[in-house]
């Protein structure tokens, strides 16, 4: 966090992360809002995170795949299992940042996966988002939303 809060001083270093474009059956996106006690609070994600131990193979390799289910589990409360993933991963550049996105699209129409979302939430002791946002057309694109989950959505939106 520090490295990211002094603006990038070694340009050589980037934080990489998988993140979960989280597509509803009607096409829309949802994104999270970040809660007061995280250290994007406010801003609006896609489920995502920066790997942790437990998303390595042998303490060497990072499994991009292991991280996105993760984040998506801790931050929803849905299971890969559950819905049906585009192939492949989508590599966008924000700066310092390497968002890795995999399309990931629900069964439900977005109200429905955001109030399903919301009732996880509110079980949760201290959730990291406060609030899911449903992404139907570039009109709904706002400044908390970062650069690279706007470079996505611009490019999937109609």
């Amino acid at each position: 966090m520090a490295w990211c809060q002094w603006d990038f001083p070694d340009p050589g270093v980037y934080n990489f992360y998988a993140a979960a474009a989280l597509r509803a059956a009607d096409g829309a996106y949802l994104v999270g809002e970040m809660a007061l006690h995280t250290a994007g609070a406010g801003e609006r994600y896609f489920p995502s995170g920066t790997p942790e131990p437990t998303d390595t193979m042998d303490g060497r390799v990072v499994d991009l795949h292991a991280n996105l289910c993760r984040e998506l589990l801790e931050e929803t409360g849905i299971a890969i299992a559950e819905l049906e993933e585009a192939p492949g991963w989508l590599l966008v550049r924000d700066r310092n940042y390497l968002a890795l996105m995999k399309q990931v699209t629900a069964h439900q129409n977005a109200d429905e996966l955001r109030n399903r979302i919301i009732r996880f939430l509110e079980k949760e002791s201290q959730p990291e988002f406060s609030d899911i946002h449903i992404v139907r057309s570039r009109s709904d694109l706002d400044s908390r939303i970062p650069i690279w989950a706007i470079g996505y959505l611009e490019a999937v939106l109609k």
